[in-house]
């Protein structure tokens, strides 16, 4: 046991921060796994979703879904970037790392039946063992980095207090909506409040590439579900056409969705505080709606399958809306500020053909035809694209 403790002690090290300027920087093998937790979280809340559809009941598993997700993303977020500034790769970060990660298995496993009734005592119990882990990630920060060490106080105290509308809600053991509405707000607000003081040491490119690989994972869910369509299709004996097409349509709208979100200059649109605030914040929607666009081809397999409560109508419009929101998303993070032309009208055009869409029986085909031609306007574009960025020295 004593040798234990001693190499434990040697592992040791001081979170002095990452150097934000490090270069070939790149997820970790313990982030990856910290992702990996994450892919199930964010399957059952998509399962759930789908549930809800099944049933007819838009408007609750919907509002369930955006409670689930927020808390996925927002235990996610924090960490990332705290990796990206602190991870230090010690023993002792290791095994807090892993408090985390039981925590996030802990709020996956509630998701469903928060889902499904109401009851988000496991899932709110996972986040809280999640946040309170991180609160000792910053005080260890607080006694190892003495120039940002009142950064770090504001994060543990404001977490902290944070968990204290959870535990609240735990107690109450009622869905209070301001409860929730209280805590996420204070969530968001935390890194805004620590950060006024110092920023934390993050690496831009560490944090677009950890970005851009949950978006990755976000859009394996679009993928499931192509894939389940294709099975549908195959299964119908000789293939049933149409679903075939869905199942083609669907392959397309991933394809276009993930294009659309790597194929752009890289510029460093998270230079400043500010900006990284707007750009990691702004991403919400965008994973939000990656991963409910797998649940929107569902419904469409679903209503041609004649397994559906829903409308033509409102199936094509859970179809359109998250794609959409992708795209206004995409629009506004990677390329309000660096498009131009008919490049920069052309991504609001596709999400409000993509919505008219949605009312026609075609709903699925016609937003994979609108994301391709998307694509291809992009694709066209791209070397004034690059050459801008190149004299922006990007």
């Amino acid at each position: 046991m004593s040798r234990v403790l001693v190499g434990i002690q040697r592992r040791k090290v001081p979170m002095s921060g990452r150097d934000p300027d490090e270069e070939h920087r790149a997820a970790t093998p313990l982030e990856l796994f910290f992702d990996l937790t994450f892919v199930v979280a964010v399957a059952f809340a998509a399962q759930g979703l789908h549930h809800s559809l099944l049933e007819g009941d838009i408007g609750e598993g919907v509002f369930d879904y955006a409670i689930v997700f927020f808390a996925i993303w927002i235990a996610w977020l924090n960490f990332t970037w705290f990796a990206s500034a602190y991870d230090v790769d010690d023993v002792q970060y290791r095994i807090t790392t892993m408090v985390q990660i039981a925590g996030a298995l802990i709020l996956a496993a509630g998701i469903p039946r928060g889902m499904a009734d109401d009851d988000f005592a496991i899932g709110v119990t996972g986040f809280i063992v999640m946040r309170l882990a991180m609160v000792t990630q910053w005080l260890r920060v607080a006694y190892s980095d003495p120039p940002r060490r009142k950064m770090a106080v504001r994060f543990a105290i404001g977490i902290t207090v944070a968990q204290a509308f959870w535990i609240t809600r735990l107690i109450a053991g009622t869905n209070l909506w301001w409860l929730f509405v209280g805590g996420g707000i204070v969530e968001l607000l935390v890194p805004v409040w620590a950060e006024s003081v110092a920023r934390s040491p993050w690496n831009f490119h560490h944090i677009v590439e950890r970005y851009g690989l949950f978006n990755i994972i976000m859009l394996g869910e679009s993928v499931l579900a192509a894939t389940i369509a294709f099975q549908v299709a195959l299964d119908a004996g000789s293939g049933d056409v149409a679903l075939l097409t869905l199942a083609i349509s669907g392959v397309l709208v991933v394809f276009s969705m993930w294009w659309l979100y790597f194929d752009h200059p890289k510029h460093r649109f998270i230079d400043r505080t500010r900006t990284a605030f707007a750009w990691g914040y702004g991403h919400l929607f965008i994973f939000g709606a990656a991963a409910a666009v797998g649940v929107g081809i569902e419904a469409a397999i679903d209503y041609k399958t004649d397994h559906s409560s829903l409308t033509q109508v409102q199936t094509g419009l859970v179809v359109a809306i998250p794609v959409a929101i992708y795209v206004l998303g995409v629009w506004w993070l990677h390329g309000l500020r660096h498009m131009r032309g008919y490049l920069n009208i052309a991504f609001p055009v596709a999400a409000g053909i993509v919505v008219a869409a949605g009312l026609t029986p075609a709903a699925l085909h016609l937003t994979a035809l609108t994301l391709v031609a998307l694509v291809v306007l992009v694709v066209a574009e791209m070397p004034n694209l690059e050459r801008d960025a190149a004299s922006h020295g990007a």
